[in-house]
């Protein structure tokens, strides 16, 4: 039989395999497992196998490791992690995607009981309806301030009621009622907290990001940076051509021929209209002019000739 090794080989053991873990993986989940237990840290890690590997221990430990990879090493990317170590936290290293793993991971989930003592992760709402409980059991109720009436002898709750809210401890009277009723409230499993990704730590929301919201908050960074270059007047790409467009405006309002431009503005349509209307003018304005000229050339008075004065210069 093989003798048990002892606390300092624990450590080394711990030590090499999380080292091992930071060459080897560029990817990290840093997750919570408050009220997680010991089989359902098991389905999670069978249903993780294959590409990620989950990783428990103390703080210190963990923390430790880390600081011996960065001093061995020389890389010190991997210390951005020690701040986050706090609390009943472990380590998800993937090769996988961020978001399918985070997903993967919130499938174990497992229902709980509110227990006494347990502070409430969400708010508790007890629904109304028939309890099934005989009148016998009214006194949890009435300790509760919850409005109930009697019906075909069972217990009937009228209204919800918010029993416990998110962050309060649980009561004994809360806890016994919830049991007596079947509910089981809370539902415990390992919680993202933060995501390390190549030296970048950032908040899990980011996984749920889609395309459409990266360009919703870039069109509102562009929108800002507009703003603030036309308020302090100093010309950028996203500026410009509002700049262009006030200073044409500016023009405008000076210049008292600007009239029809302004209606131009404000109605495009009129500028096609006259658009179209100049062409044909100018086509029929032409036999217009030489039929006036023909006129004018009517009406013009013939010149009379020596002969018909009735003499001749030479006679």
């Amino acid at each position: 039989m093989a003798p048990k090794p002892t606390k300092a080989e624990k450590k080394v053991a711990y030590d090499a395999k999380l080292c091992k873990l930071l060459e080897e993986y560029t990817q990290i989940l840093v997750v919570n497992a408050d009220n997680v237990g010991s089989n359902q840290l098991q389905n999670i890690r069978r249903g993780l196998r294959g590409d990620s590997i989950v990783l428990m221990g103390k703080n210190t430990m963990m923390k430790r490791s880390v600081r011996m990879h960065a001093e061995s090493t020389g890389n010190n990317v991997y210390l951005s992690l020690i701040p986050l170590l706090v609390g009943n936290v472990g380590l998800i290293f993937t090769k996988g995607d961020l978001k399918e793993v985070s997903e993967e991971v919130a499938k174990y989930k497992v229902g709980a009981p509110a227990r006494v003592g347990l502070v409430a992760p969400i708010d508790v709402v007890v629904p109304p309806g028939n309890t099934g409980l005989d009148p016998s059991q009214t006194s949890f109720f009435q300790v509760l301030n919850i409005p109930t009436k009697i019906n075909k002898g069972t217990v009937e709750i009228i209204t919800p009621v918010e029993l416990i809210k998110k962050g309060d401890k649980v009561g004994s009277s809360e806890a016994a009622l919830l049991s007596k009723l079947g509910i089981r409230p809370f539902s415990y499993g390992l919680v993202v907290l933060s995501v390390y990704d190549n030296g970048s730590v950032f908040s899990p929301e980011v996984l749920d990001l889609t395309e459409d919201d990266l360009v919703e908050k870039f069109a509102i960074g562009v929108s800002m940076v507009t703003a603030l270059s036309l308020a302090i007047s100093y010309p950028t790409l996203a500026a410009a051509p509002h700049m262009f467009i006030n200073a044409y405006k500016n023009v405008l309002s000076v210049v008292p021929e600007a009239d029809k431009v302004k209606e131009y503005l404000k109605d495009p349509s009129k500028f096609a209209v006259a658009a179209v209307a100049a062409p044909a003018a100018g086509a029929g304005g032409a036999p217009a002019a030489a039929a006036a000229k023909e006129e004018e050339k009517k009406e013009e008075p013939a010149e009379e000739s020596d002969d018909d004065m009735g003499f001749s210069l030479f006679d």
